[in-house]
């Protein structure tokens, strides 16, 4: 009686087992999908809504071509080596940022190009033409790229904003991105000295050195602040933590060395958040003063609260 109990009791089991193992074995396997990120970001600054945006990415070679130029290869891979980070490639975000204060959506920087920029604004809920004003932080290629489209102003309802001493330097220097695509709006151009008001709330903050003007900007809302801090570090560990390296497209390199140290100073001492255009994706982040270097410390879930 045992042994006929057993043997049931494997047939039994046998018998379930078997289309479990008949599907396991027709099933086919799950795809690669690649690697791949959220296409915005967004969070609360006061009562304003803040939306980075991720308009491309890239990654590029030899970073030392790059940054730290200044520096011996022996240093760069050493500081490399301390952040986990390959001395062979490097990778780029381009992260422009859309703020709506409840009355107007601010876009600063408008991307590589057009298409891409109107892409990213529609996969973050909104339409190009609800955009009310576009800020040019400072007028390199992957910030006005995406002024245009086609010959044709993206943003088809926006009125834009830019600081003086960026447009006329590269008014008088002649660029082909500046004639295509910025020039033809300049009588649709605000210019703006430091300390001024784009809208009520977002106040523009001299950074001289990536650009002869660039500007950053400042947020401010119901007690809040988040800089838009454009280019004046291009990379977190590179730039950022050692804001004496020199950068290749630092147009003056003493003078964005010395508002690398200006901004970052404060950021840290008032514990300013801040949107790094090129800052690893989300592009949002704090820093923290480290004896005479810093350290980028990215948002976890400060602004979500």
């Amino acid at each position: 009686m045992h042994q006929t109990k057993l043997a049931r009791r494997t047939f039994l089991t046998a018998a379930a087992a078997a289309p479990l193992a008949a599907a396991t074995s027709v099933k086919a396997a799950a795809p690669m999908l690649g690697a791949a990120v959220t296409p915005f970001n967004r969070f609360r600054v006061g009562a304003f809504e803040v939306t980075t945006l991720l308009v491309d990415s890239r990654t590029v070679e030899g970073p030392q071509q790059i940054f730290g130029m200044n520096v011996s290869p022996e240093e760069f891979a050493e500081v490399s080596a301390a952040a986990n980070l390959p001395t062979d490639k490097a990778k780029f975000f381009f992260t422009p940022t859309l703020v709506n204060t409840g009355s107007e959506l601010v876009l600063f920087d408008t991307g590589l190009n057009g298409a891409g920029m109107a892409a990213a604004v529609t996969a973050a809920g909104y339409a190009p033409d609800q955009i009310d004003v576009v800020v040019i932080t400072h007028m390199h290629p992957d910030h006005i790229g995406g002024l245009m489209t086609d010959g044709s102003p993206t943003f088809t309802n926006a009125r834009y904003i830019t600081g003086r001493v960026e447009f006329d330097t590269w008014a008088k220097a002649g660029n082909e991105g500046f004639e295509a695509l910025m020039r033809p709006l300049g009588d649709q151009t605000t210019m703006l000295e430091g300390g001024q008001d784009v809208v009520s709330g977002i106040t523009s903050v001299p950074a001289f050195g990536h650009t002869p003007g660039h500007m950053t900007y400042m947020i401010e809302s119901d007690g809040q602040q988040l800089l838009i801090a454009a280019d004046f570090a291009n990379h977190y560990v590179w730039s950022l933590a050692h804001p004496d390296w020199e950068v290749k497209f630092d147009m003056d390199k003493a003078a964005a060395a010395a508002t690398r140290r200006s901004l970052l100073d404060m950021m840290a001492a008032d514990k300013v958040p801040f949107v790094g255009y090129h800052m690893p994706w989300p592009g949002v982040g704090y820093v923290l003063a480290h004896g005479n270097s810093y350290v980028y410390v990215p948002e976890s879930y400060q602004l979500q609260l």
